[in-house]
């Protein structure tokens, strides 16, 4: 999918009459942004670092836990599966980014975390993706992103209450 892919997905509604289907422009606009977003964080990873954004984020998780986690817990957090979660930790315990250990608890399982030099990495890699989504996000005043804030976290309970529905 290319950027103005990205940007257009909101034309399956276009010729609807201002304010119908308020719900599904919303949805659209939120898709839309995020997907625009997350493929410039994706592009500025990969042209700074040659890193994808979920080696980013795995790393980023391992960051925040420096003790480890399970591969379980680990899939949870980045919400994805066993399987995809494995196969990323394989290639960075190859790079030497990642240490993976049995746990002491439960045999049958592995807890993960980043070596010495994963987190020298990881830390270059933070650094450049807070500058660049602070210049991405520089024309928005702290008032506009707190009531951004404010209202989807409105909308992330109204969608888990709803979810069954």
């Amino acid at each position: 999918m290319s950027d103005l892919d990205i940007i257009d997905i909101e034309a399956i509604v276009r010729n609807e009459p201002k304010g119908g289907k308020r719900e599904l422009r919303l949805w659209l606009r939120l898709l839309s942004t995020s997907n625009l977003i997350a493929s410039q964080i994706r592009r500025n990873l990969r042209d700074k670092f040659d890193v994808t954004l979920p080696r980013f984020d795995l790393m980023a998780q391992l960051y925040r836990e420096q003790d480890g986690l399970r591969l379980s817990e680990l899939s949870k957090r980045m919400m994805v599966s066993n399987g995809n979660v494995t196969g990323l930790v394989e290639r960075l315990v190859q790079e030497g980014l990642v240490l993976r250990e049995v746990d002491p608890e439960d045999r049958r399982a592995f807890i993960v975390r980043l070596s010495k030099s994963g987190m020298t990495k990881f830390a270059a890699y933070a650094k450049e993706n807070e500058r660049f989504i602070l210049a991405l996000f520089q024309s928005i005043d702290p008032a506009t992103i707190d009531a951004l804030m404010g209202n989807l976290e409105r909308l992330k309970k109204s969608a888990r209450e709803n979810a069954a529905g």
